[in-house]
C-alpha cells in the first residue's frame, strides 16, 4: 500500500468534512508507523470534538488551522518499527487518529506496551497517550474486540465517574440524575451506581426512553419534559453526560438550594454553554484522568487496574445484549458514521465500528 488517508472536521461545524489522500508516512529513528485497522465512532468520540479546545483534544494528532482530527479509540498493527521491543506485527490498542497510519515515538517500552514520547503529546494527559499490546493483556479477546472498541474507554469514564461520586460521599445526594441516559458512557456509570444508595435516575428524549428502562441500570427513568417529577425535596446530584444549557437551567430552577451537586461529563448535544457556564461551587467538569491520578495515589496502579478489570468483567455479559454492532469498511464509510453520530441521528442500540 502506497497511499495513506485522513479525516478532518471542522472546528466550527464538525458537520464539514475534508477527505484526503496522502503518502503513507516514514518511520525514522526512534520512531514506530501504526497502521490503523480497527476503531468506533460513539458520542463520546462528539464530546472529544466539542470540547477540543478547552480540554486540547485536537492536540493529539494536529490538522491544519481550522480543522481537527477527532481522536478515536480502537486497534493498530505495528506496521515499521525502529524501537527494541516494539515488533512489527504487534497488535496495539488505543488513541488513534481518523487517518490511515500514525507515526508514534515510544517511551517506557515494556512487555505490556508502550507510550508515545511525541513532543507535540508532551503536555497531554498520560491515559491518552498508551498502546496497549494486546498479546500481554489479559483482558484482551479477539472475539472482543468490538465491544472494547466501543466500550472500554467510554467504561473507564463511568468507573471513574461513579468512583469519584462514592469517594465523596455522593456529595450528599440522595438522588443521581443522568443526562442523555441511554449513551453508553451514562448507562456504563448507572450500572456501576446501582444499589449502591441514592436513586439513580436516567433523563432522556422520549424515543430513548424504552431502551433506557430495558438496560435495568435505572431505578427510574423519565422524559426532559419531565423533570418535575423529580422530588424537589430530595438532595439531588445532577451528572450532565448531554450539555443541554436548556435542560440545566429548569433543573437548577426546579431543584434550587436541593441541586447539590453539578457534573459536566459530556456535551452529546453539541452546545458548549453546557459546559462553559459554570456558575457557582457546586458546579465542576469531570475529568476521568484526574480521578485516575488520585487512586494511583490511593491504591496503586496495579490495585486500580485489577478493580477496573473485575468491574468491567462484570460489565461485559450485560452490554453483550444492550448492544447491535454495525460495523462498515473504508474512509468513506468513517466519514458517514461520523456525520450521523454528530448530528445525533445514531440510534442508542447501535455500536458504530468502522475497519480499514
Amino acid at each position: 500500500m502506497t497511499m495513506s488517508w485522513t479525516l478532518a472536521v471542522a472546528r466550527d461545524d464538525l458537520s464539514r468534512t475534508a477527505l484526503s489522500e496522502l503518502a503513507v508516512p516514514e518511520c525514522g529513528a526512534g520512531e514506530a508507523l501504526l497502521r490503523v485497522d480497527r476503531v468506533g465512532v460513539t458520542a463520546n468520540n462528539v464530546t472529544y470534538a466539542v470540547l477540543g479546545e478547552s480540554f486540547h483534544y485536537w492536540d493529539f494528532f494536529p490538522a491544519e488551522p481550522g480543522w481537527g482530527h477527532v481522536p478515536l479509540w480502537g486497534f493498530a498493527e505495528v506496521v515499521a518499527s525502529a524501537v527494541d521491543g516494539v515488533e512489527v506485527g504487534a497488535r496495539v490498542y488505543g488513541y488513534l487518529p481518523p487517518a490511515g497510519h500514525l507515526v508514534v515515538r515510544p517511551d517506557r517500552v515494556d512487555p505490556r506496551g508502550f507510550r508515545d514520547a511525541s513532543q507535540h503529546r508532551a503536555g497531554l494527559p498520560s491515559p491518552y497517550n498508551s498502546y496497549v499490546l494486546t498479546a500481554a493483556d489479559p483482558a484482551y479477546e479477539p472475539d472482543l474486540e468490538d465491544l472494547q472498541v466501543l466500550y472500554r474507554p467510554l467504561f473507564f469514564t463511568s468507573y471513574m465517574l461513579a468512583d469519584q461520586l462514592a469517594d465523596n460521599g455522593f456529595h450528599g445526594a440522595d438522588v443521581l440524575a443522568l443526562s442523555s441516559a441511554s449513551s453508553k458512557t451514562a448507562y456504563g456509570a448507572a450500572f456501576l451506581l446501582k444499589g449502591t444508595g441514592p436513586q439513580v435516575v436516567g433523563l432522556t428524549s422520549p424515543g430513548n426512553v424504552a431502551f433506557a428502562e430495558s438496560l435495568g441500570c435505572y431505578d427510574r427513568v423519565l422524559t426532559y419534559d419531565a423533570l418535575h417529577e423529580l422530588d424537589a425535596t430530595a438532595p439531588t446530584a445532577y451528572l450532565d453526560l448531554a450539555g443541554n444549557a436548556e435542560v440545566r437551567g429548569r433543573l437548577q430552577r426546579y431543584l434550587g438550594e436541593w441541586l447539590v451537586r453539578e457534573e459536566i461529563i459530556g456535551v452529546t448535544h453539541q452546545d458548549r454553554t453546557g459546559a462553559k457556564e459554570l456558575n457557582g461551587p457546586r458546579t465542576a467538569v469531570f475529568f476521568a484522568p484526574n480521578q485516575l491520578r488520585k487512586r494511583v495515589e490511593d491504591w496503586g496502579r496495579e490495585e486500580l487496574d485489577r478493580r477496573f478489570a473485575e468491574a468491567w468483567l462484570s460489565f461485559v455479559p450485560s452490554v453483550r445484549g444492550w448492544v447491535d454492532v454495525r460495523a462498515q469498511q473504508g474512509p468513506e464509510a468513517l466519514r458517514d458514521v461520523w456525520l450521523e453520530v454528530a448530528s445525533g441521528r445514531s440510534e442508542p442500540r447501535v455500536g458504530n465500528i468502522v475497519t480499514f
